[in-house]
């Protein structure tokens, strides 16, 4: 819908009152609907919901409409979410698409099963099937009716007075082509897609042909023809009253010839990932706060942020499959977005901190805080100043976590809200970190920064859900302070073993490797083993044209990267955090966090520039080794949202020639990937969408960046060789990003799975002012909740949506976090207070809603059709869902896997006076 918002924007009245009467006679169909034709591998689940809704809510709006056909033909490969979650639960009828992989479209073809029901979740089951087609070919119409004005397909010449009069010959090739199409599909309707990319160009020279063939065709009357669409056509096909195959899963990866898997695009431009996961939990937070703190009327300052996430989302956006000038203005757009969000983010903190705004707070935030680099952490405390730090948690729950910031100064003291000492830890930066953050300062700035940092103060916070809390950050100069970490350092060769970890979790060293991973509390230790290695990417060559290029990963060799000399770490430690820091090659610079309260490990890893000195393109992968025997099986998450089974060189609908054993094996990992065998579960949790596979049972890996120098001829046109320029130096891009991992007990390892990935996606907001008075605590309010006092929402429950309409109208959405058998005590019904979620407001009315919110539930329940499947006995498993929405309770129930969507009428109390 965005390029059709462009057209529309520019027409005139008329003309767009004749647009809404083919509308609404059904000539024209709006299909899909979102903002753009999204990705399904590289995309989370809430980035989708969200870029759906702003489409369909200007369908609604604009036209009255809502789209029944889901039109996904272009993304590379299709997600179990997008069946059930994008497609039955927002009203669609039906979904089509083209890209799937040669040998199923091959064996589908033989079995007349190119168009089935598609069951995408293994918990909600036929409760949100979909009916789904998959083209025969590519979505180009059959070979010779292709009508641009330069293609070669012949055209009818219906004038007998001319030499080259053919319509009985063209009649029979449309008929012929017809027929082939329908022995191939079942009942007699069949869908030509009339079109390809880059067609229509000079529309006549279409419609022109269309016509004559409808004509001269049904004139002959073996075949009728017509213009249809997807909504026609699939009520035809539901009329045939036909029982259709069962689809589960999903159709990744995908590959269009052999040696052909487009599975490198999971990971391409891996710093762009980055930026739209970051922007996207921001974009939830921002939200937030503007419903927090009331609108009143005024237009959203989330606006622009919310188009640019939407385009964001498309199949050649998110991909990383885009030209370089392309994926720049992505990105220009996001910031802009984010700009105009942290204007709303800030004002709505210092009216909330404020006390209605009474007082003015100068806060600020800071975006590169990921390069070390914060200027109100780094100047206020160097000009002797106290800093005060706000932080936001956009969860239902409370969190307790360290948060880290530069500082210049090494007598730090960190106090609370009640003026207590909070624990505190000075962290040394390395010199690795200090470079990366002064060329990117450099980039970002256009001039070095002015301020030389030395540590970073990390400190402990606790945050009540939907709300904040603050700190005060000052010079100590006598008594209690932060304090400083340990450094330990090892060269050569390391025989002694060390050790690393306060709490539950321990992390063994020998060698100067990784060795062996224990847990105190549940007494899982299990060997495990840490490295870097990377793929060549295959070139091409004369007689073999394919190449590894930013959709295709084509491996030509695997190579560990081992240490340039002896092996090396240094560690440090403190009341908080243990750190290892790792250096394997002058490109590559990791450290290992293990926190004092957490059970979990964190891998921050700085990887670039990556070489090519060689003339050799990279791919770099990390490793994850354990002495587990996993049977070829491991588990990736669906849009970070359901988990489906694995199983290396295998595949659930047909028997699999491997052509490319690594290739082959990648699959797209939005939230996470684990293993598991008869007593333990290895999990691996990530910050942005990457490529993932074990390879070998008992191992993960994960690819973290790509730099290559042969592009892969799928219409890019350029090789994915990215670079960064600060002033006149240029070099290949580095990227910083973090990955996470644990060992559980089998059966015990969704818990943290499911929790802490929502941690990794709504990281804590932090925002930073100078303290002004000496009694700033008493003088503010520095502690709040959204939520009703002492109210926190399920575990097994998150708040994906809460946000303010123009109307007034407030659009929740509520997300069940757990699939069925997943964990025993949460993959159970949650209960949701509405009273305790809109705490100091009357709530008029709760309407549920479509997951897009473009019409009510009950009535998309009563028009969804009731496909017949085979083998079907009639007695499906039943399947749990929430009930009906008391109006006087006001509890809202949620099954597993649920997401629930509503539209809330309140009566406002203001929370912070009048």
């Amino acid at each position: 819908m965005a390029f059709f918002q462009r057209w529309w924007r520019q027409q005139s009245p008329k003309l767009k009152v004749k647009v809404k009467e083919l509308v609404n006679s059904g000539q024209l169909e709006f299909i899909n609907g979102g903002m753009c034709m999204h990705d399904e591998a590289t995309t989370h689940y809430i980035d989708l919901i969200d870029q759906t809704t702003l489409g369909h809510q200007f369908i609604k709006n604009e036209f009255g409409q809502m789209p029944r056909a889901g039109w996904q033909i272009d993304p590379f490969g299709h997600s179990a979410v997008q069946a059930y979650l994008l497609g039955a639960e927002v009203g669609f009828d039906s979904l089509y698409f083209a890209r799937i992989d040669y040998q199923d479209r091959a064996k589908r073809k033989d079995k007349k099963a190119l168009e089935v029901v598609w069951r995408g979740s293994r918990t909600l089951g036929s409760t949100s099937q979909i009916f789904t087609g998959i083209f025969p070919r590519h979505y180009n119409p059959p070979d010779g009716f292709q009508f641009e004005v330069n293609d070669v397909s012949t055209p009818i010449q219906d004038d007998p007075l001319l030499f080259d009069y053919n319509v009985q010959e063209r009649v029979n090739d449309f008929v012929a082509a017809a027929l082939s199409q329908a022995n191939v599909t079942r009942t007699e309707h069949i869908m030509w897609t009339m079109g390809e990319d880059f067609r229509y160009q000079y529309a006549n020279s279409w419609f022109r042909q269309m016509d004559k063939f409808i004509h001269y065709v049904n004139l002959d009357g073996r075949v009728n023809a017509l213009y249809s669409t997807p909504s026609i056509y699939t009520n035809a096909k539901y009329e045939m009253n036909e029982s259709w195959p069962v689809k589960t899963d999903d159709f990744f990866p995908y590959a269009d010839r052999v040696n052909a898997y487009w599975t490198g695009y999971f990971t391409s431009r891996p710093a762009f990932k980055g930026y739209v996961r970051a922007m996207s939990g921001y974009y939830l937070a921002a939200r937030q706060l503007e419903f927090l703190n009331g609108r009143n009327g005024s237009l959203s300052k989330t606006e622009i942020l919310a188009n640019a996430l939407a385009i964001a989302q498309h199949h050649d956006a998110v991909t990383g499959t885009q030209r370089q000038h392309v994926a720049a203005d992505y990105t220009k757009r996001l910031h802009m977005g984010y700009v105009e969000a942290e204007k709303l983010v800030l004002s709505s903190l210092n009216f909330m901190i404020n006390k209605n705004g009474k007082t003015e707070t100068s806060f600020q935030q800071c975006p590169l805080l990921n390069i070390s680099y914060c200027p109100p952490s780094e100047t206020l405390l160097s000009n002797e100043k106290s800093l005060v730090v706000v932080v936001y948690n956009s969860l239902g729950w409370n969190r307790e976590e360290v948060i880290r910031i530069p500082v210049t100064i090494d007598k730090v003291i960190v106090r609370d809200i009640e003026g207590k000492e909070v624990e505190s830890q000075l962290i040394p930066l390395t010199n690795s970190s200090l470079s990366l953050r002064n060329d990117n300062v450099k980039a970002y700035l256009g001039k070095p920064s002015e301020n030389a940092i030395n540590h970073w103060l990390a400190f402990a916070v606790s945050v009540p859900p939907l709300g904040f809390s603050t700190y005060i950050v000052s010079g100590a100069h006598e008594g209690a302070r932060s304090i400083m970490s340990s450094v330990f350092s090892s060269h050569g060769n390391i025989n002694n073993t060390i050790e690393v970890g306060q709490g539950n979790l321990r992390l063994l060293y020998a060698g100067g490797k990784l060795s062996q991973y224990i847990n105190g509390r549940n007494s899982v230790s299990a060997v495990v083993e840490q490295s870097y290695s990377y793929y060549t990417g295959f070139s091409a060559t004369d007689e073999d044209t394919q190449a590894s290029g930013a959709y295709v990963f084509r491996p030509n060799g695997t190579f560990s990267i081992k240490s340039e000399g002896a092996d090396s770490l240094t560690v440090m430690k403190g009341p908080l955090i243990d750190e290892v820091h790792q250096q394997p090659t002058s490109w590559i610079h990791q450290v290992t966090r293990v926190y004092k309260d957490k059970e979990h490990a964190e891998i921050e890893f700085t990887i670039g520039p990556i070489p090519i000195d060689d003339g050799a393109g990279k791919e770099i992968i990390t490793q994850i080794k354990t002495t587990m025997k996993t049977k070829r099986t491991f588990y990736t998450d669906s849009n970070g949202r359901d988990f489906i089974k694995r199983i290396r060189d295998h595949r659930t609908d047909w028997d699999l020639e491997v052509s490319q054993p690594i290739a082959g094996n990648y699959y797209p990992i939005n939230l996470g990937i684990y293993l598991e065998d008869e007593n333990k579960e290895l999990s691996v949790l990530v910050d942005r969408a990457v490529g993932g596979s074990s390879i070998v049972d008992g191992q993960i890996e994960l690819m973290l960046h790509r730099r290559l120098l042969h592009d892969d001829a799928r219409g890019v046109g350029e090789v994915l060789n990215e670079t960064v320029c600060a002033l006149d130096d240029c070099k290949g891009l580095t990227i910083k990003g973090k990955y996470f991992f644990k060992i559980d007990p089998i059966g015990e390892g969704a818990k943290w799975r499911r929790s802490f990935s929502q941690e990794i996606y709504s990281p804590l907001i932090l925002a930073f002012a100078e303290q002004d008075g000496d009694d700033w605590m008493s003088s503010h309010v520095p502690t709040f909740t959204g939520l009703a006092s002492s109210y926190s929402l399920p575990d097994n429950v998150a708040i994906i949506t809460l946000q303010e309409f123009d109307n007034g109208k407030v659009l929740l959405r509520l997300a069940h976090l757990y699939e069925i058998g997943e964990d025993k005590d949460l993959s159970v019904m949650a209960h949701v207070e509405l009273k305790k979620l809109f705490p100091n407001k009357n709530i008029i009315k709760v309407t549920e809603t479509s997951l897009s919110a473009n019409q009510e539930r009950a009535e998309m329940e009563k028009k969804r059709l009731a496909w017949k499947v085979e083998n079907s006995s009639g007695k499906e498993t039943k399947v749990s869902r929430g009930g009906p929405v008391d109006p006087v309770e006001l509890v809202v129930e949620l099954a597993p896997m649920e997401i629930r969507t509503f539209l809330v009428d309140l009566e406002y109390i203001k929370m912070f006076g009048t």
